[in-house]
């Protein structure tokens, strides 16, 4: 892989998404390039949407990666130090590109207004993005070959993605988006215009618990999952032991309020006594 666009993609997952950079740290030196360039892949595309001046600019970013997946690029495709560093990775460990597509194509749901209708579609988006990258990050560390365990990744995957929107429910609201399963909020009785006026309310906080809850499960059953993966493997699922605290520490009586976050000292001591502890 080209040293530039490695440390390209480093910066950029150090820059948008702290937490999936701080994880690569305790990842094994051979395979860490590669699997920032998956991370950053991801984080570029998730945030699509708040670069994007409107959903049709969003659609033609996103097509571009499709385009540059598929090998229709126009241009230079490997100028662009993200994308060299992505194909670089996919190139040496032969990964495949389908998830990454599937990846690209669930994020065009955050293009728009639409909200998260129910558990089931949450956990299939959550799959496509955060699982899905869990995946390929194993594959990577196992030399490109599929693992077996995919249910390590699939249950993280989501626990991920439904701490992170539970974390960022006061931003998105602020933005007019539900990103959690409506149909718990509303069988809390929770109103959408007391949402999007950021008024913390009982039915709220009662949602968010149970959509919290749920969360817990899959951490549980991740946490179970994980333990059946090759112990060489394991550095991948790490997050893991920070998604627990940040959980515990959300505050869901107060969901409009920045969300308290754990120092990054104490992740990185989290994330390195794990790696030891479990491979």
């Amino acid at each position: 892989m080209n040293p530039a666009s490695a440390t390209r993609a480093a910066d950029v997952l150090r820059e948008l998404d702290r937490d999936r950079y701080l994880a690569t740290l305790v990842l094994p030196a051979e395979q860490r390039d590669a699997i920032t360039a998956l991370y950053a892949f991801g984080t570029e595309i998730a945030g699509v949407r708040e670069r994007a001046r409107d959903p049709a600019a969003g659609e033609i970013r996103l097509q571009w990666w499709t385009d540059a997946l598929e090998g229709n690029g126009h241009g230079a495709v490997r100028a662009n130090p993200l994308a060299d560093a992505l194909l670089a990775a996919i190139e040496t460990y032969a990964l495949p590109v389908a998830p990454l597509l599937r990846l690209i194509e669930a994020r065009r749901f955050d293009l728009y207004q639409d909200a998260m209708p129910d558990v089931l579609t949450f956990e299939g988006y959550a799959g496509d993005t955060a699982s899905a990258l869990y995946q390929l990050a194993a594959m990577v560390l196992n030399g490109g070959r599929p693992i077996e365990q995919g249910d390590a990744a699939g249950h993280l995957g989501v626990a991920h993605a439904m701490i992170g929107h539970l974390r960022a429910f006061g931003y998105n609201a602020s933005q007019g988006r539900i990103f959690l399963p409506w149909a718990v909020l509303a069988a809390n009785d929770v109103r959408e215009a007391d949402v999007f006026a950021g008024k913390a309310t009982i039915e709220l906080t009662a949602a968010l618990e149970q959509v919290g809850d749920i969360a817990g499960e899959h951490l549980v059953k991740a946490e179970a999952a994980i333990r059946a993966v090759p112990r060489q493997l394991r550095a991948v699922f790490a997050p893991v032991v920070v998604l627990r605290r940040q959980l515990w520490r959300a505050d869901l009586d107060w969901p409009f309020r920045r969300q308290e976050d754990i120092a990054d000292w104490r992740k990185i001591a989290a994330l390195t006594w794990w790696r030891m502890r479990n491979g």
